[in-house]
């Protein structure tokens, strides 16, 4: 989202509010000041300035290879390789290249949803 936050957009629920409330959160709005045009629950605001605190986290990086932390940290957060290999100014390939090279795979966690019923 590249245009100038508008607040008005971010008091209708539309659509393109999550770009926008993205674009607010990049532009250092508060947790507090999106909770009072949005109603948006606290905790998800929250949750959504992490990814978009790591986003700026991954933009300061200086290019070449990323240290397994990092790497790791952006793929527990949520990030795709390709996601990752935009914001570095890198490859998809590359970065997937890194993450087997850290051994950082995916997985699927299985939750029993019918247990002790």
């Amino acid at each position: 989202y590249i245009k100038k936050v508008n607040e008005n957009e971010l008091k209708e629920p539309t659509d393109k509010r999550m770009f926008v409330l993205a674009a607010a959160l990049k532009d250092k709005y508060s947790v507090d000041k999106l909770y009072e045009l949005t109603k948006i629950d606290r905790w998800f605001l929250d949750k959504f300035k992490n990814i978009i605190d790591y986003y700026e986290t991954l933009e300061s990086i200086t290019p070449g290879p990323i240290s397994p932390n990092i790497l790791k940290s952006a793929k527990q957060i949520g990030f795709s390789d390709k996601q990752i290999a935009a914001v570095i100014k890198s490859t998809e390939l590359v970065v997937r290249k890194w993450r087997e090279e850290y051994k950082i795979t995916p997985f699927v966690k299985q939750i029993d949803t019918v247990a002790a019923q």
